[in-house]
């Protein structure tokens, strides 16, 4: 199973790109009211064209040591619970086929992370979770700013764990940074550029839209997918009818 991340350094685009995918995952799969305030899915014009993208790679440290099987899928994509201590942020995008045309429904996001107070839950599954991606391909996960922790004299850049599954393909397990995180240059799986573990295409910008931080991560996979709904979105900025999982 190969699987593929893009995104763009375009913040004008990348907050106009967002605002469309949130309104279709909205009406796809319903999100709360504070993830119906931001906005989604990035892709460069290269990407739109059915040009190059840039291949997912594992994460050095793999899943790490704090997965727990099992995790509920969450309604509405909403990883934290209100009131969760911390900085809200948003990550959507669109699970498309290699070709970065046509979507893929029913992508399984098994996600899990530190809390704000860089704790993870061991004995439950608070800040875990899954997301499917819908009918037209979309996601949408709404979550805290993951804590910072040390990993022997260092701290961890933030980071999001993920295990994604596609119907018919085996699982693939990786990790999500952000930029401008300045642990990232000095931590062994972050700081890797290159080869098999290159993480380049795994840091994402964010921006701050009224205290919630919105990101937007594009999931491209060599798999079937469904011709046309994606370029409706993509060329044209069209809202259709779409049905929830």
């Amino acid at each position: 199973c190969t699987i593929i991340f893009t995104k763009t350094n375009i913040m004008k685009k990348d907050r106009r790109q967002f605002l469309k995918n949130t309104t279709l995952a909205t009406l796809a799969i319903g999100v709360s009211p504070l993830a119906s305030k931001a906005s989604p899915s990035v892709d460069s014009g290269e990407d739109a064209m059915g040009g190059g993208c840039d291949v997912l790679t594992e994460d050095y440290f793999g899943a790490g040591p704090f997965y727990t099987p099992n995790a509920p899928v969450i309604n509405y994509g909403v990883i934290a619970p209100v009131g969760e201590p911390g900085t809200r942020l948003i990550v959507t995008g669109i699970v498309k086929t290699l070709d970065c045309q046509q979507i893929i429904p029913n992508t399984v996001l098994d996600i899990w992370q530190a809390n704000d107070a860089a704790e993870y839950d061991n004995n439950g599954f608070h800040l875990r979770g899954k997301v499917l991606s819908n009918s037209a391909g979309f996601y949408s996960f709404e979550t805290i700013w993951p804590g910072k922790y040390l990993n022997g004299s260092q701290f961890r850049p933030r980071h999001i764990h993920l295990k994604i599954t596609t119907p018919g393909f085996p699982e693939f397990t990786t990790q999500l940074y952000f930029e401008g995180d300045t642990s990232i240059p000095g931590d062994p799986a972050a700081s890797i550029d290159s080869g098999e573990y290159n993480a380049t295409h795994r840091i994402i910008p964010v921006q701050n839209n009224g205290g919630v931080l919105e990101g937007t991560w594009d999931i491209v996979i060599d798999g079937d997918g469904t011709l046309g709904a994606s370029n409706l979105h993509l060329t044209n900025g069209m809202i259709y009818s779409v049905s929830p999982n």
